[in-house]
C-alpha cells in the first residue's frame, strides 16, 4: 500500500499531532500490517463503517481506495444494497452516485477466459495488490495451479528458496502480464509464453493494467522448498509499464 499523505496534507499545520496519527498509525501500520485481513477486506470493512455512518466525503474517498485494492463497481453496488436495509434506504440512495463518480462506465464484467477462474485466493491475498483467483489443477507429480489476475493486479516481491531443485515454471494462457526479476528490466508477457523461475531468485509477476492474464503456475519438486514473500511492487514503477 502507498505512504499515505492526506493527513499531514489538509491538516498538518492545524493539527499536526491528529495528521501523524492518520499517515502513521492508522495507514502506515494497522492498514499496512499483515494479518487475515487483506487491503480488498479491510477496504470493504471501511466502506461498510462509513455508508452506516452516513459519512459521504470519507466514503467516496474509500470507494477509491477499494477499487485501487480490487473491489470491483458490481461489488461495490451489492456492498450498498446489502447495506440499504440495515443502514438505511436514503444512505444507498446518497452512495450510489458516489460509486457512479468513483467507478464511471467502467465495465468490470469477466472476459472469456482460457481456464476456470476457481476461488478469490485469499489465502495469498496479503500478498497480492488487486484480486487474483486460484484454481488448483493437479497435485500429483508437478503441483500445477491455475492463476487469474484481474486487470492490474500482481503479487509482491517473492522468491523460491531451495537448496536444491526448486523454482517455480509459469506457462502463460491468456491476456497479457508482466513478469520481472529483481535488477532486471520487466518482461511483457502473452498467451505462449513461459518463464522459467530458478530457485532463490527475487521476483514479481501479474497483469498488465489493462488486461486481465492467466498463467499456470507450476511449484518444481526441490530440497528444503520456502516461499519468502517480499515487499509490494513501486506502484510507480509499475504504472509507468506500457
Amino acid at each position: 500500500m502507498k505512504k499515505q499523505t492526506a493527513g499531514r496534507d489538509h491538516l498538518g499545520a492545524l493539527a499536526p499531532k491528529f495528521a501523524e496519527l492518520n499517515d502513521d498509525v492508522l495507514f502506515g501500520q494497522i492498514w499496512s500490517r499483515e494479518s487475515e485481513l487483506s487491503p480488498r477486506d479491510r477496504s470493504m470493512i471501511t466502506i461498510a463503517a462509513l455508508f452506516s455512518a452516513g459519512l459521504y466525503p470519507q466514503l467516496k474517498a474509500h470507494l477509491a481506495m477499494g477499487k485501487e485494492h480490487g473491489v470491483t463497481k458490481s461489488e461495490a453496488v451489492e456492498l450498498v444494497t446489502q447495506l440499504a436495509f440495515y443502514c438505511g434506504w436514503p444512505k444507498a440512495w446518497s452512495t450510489f452516485p458516489l460509486i457512479a463518480e468513483v467507478y464511471g462506465e467502467e465495465d468490470d464484467s469477466r472476459p472469456a477466459l482460457t481456464l476456470p477462474i476457481g476461488e478469490p485466493n485469499t489465502g495469498f491475498a496479503r500478498y497480492f495488490v488487486g484480486q487474483s483467483y486460484l484454481k488448483p489443477l493437479t497435485m500429483e507429480q508437478v503441483p500445477s495451479f491455475n492463476v487469474t489476475f484481474e486487470p492490474g493486479c500482481r503479487n509482491n516481491w517473492h522468491i523460491h528458496h531451495a537448496a536444491a531443485g526448486g523454482g517455480q515454471l509459469l506457462i502463460c494462457v491468456h491476456g497479457r502480464g508482466w513478469y520481472q526479476e529483481w535488477g532486471k528490466e520487466p518482461r511483457e508477457l502473452h498467451p505462449g509464453d513461459v518463464v522459467n523461475i530458478p530457485a532463490n531468485v527475487k521476483h514479481w509477476h501479474g497483469a498488465a493494467r489493462d488486461s486481465w492474464f492467466q498463467h499456470i503456475a507450476q511449484e518444481i519438486p526441490g530440497t528444503d522448498t520456502k516461499t519468502e514473500w517480499c515487499e509490494a511492487v513501486d506502484e510507480g514503477a509499475y504504472n509507468s509499464l506500457a
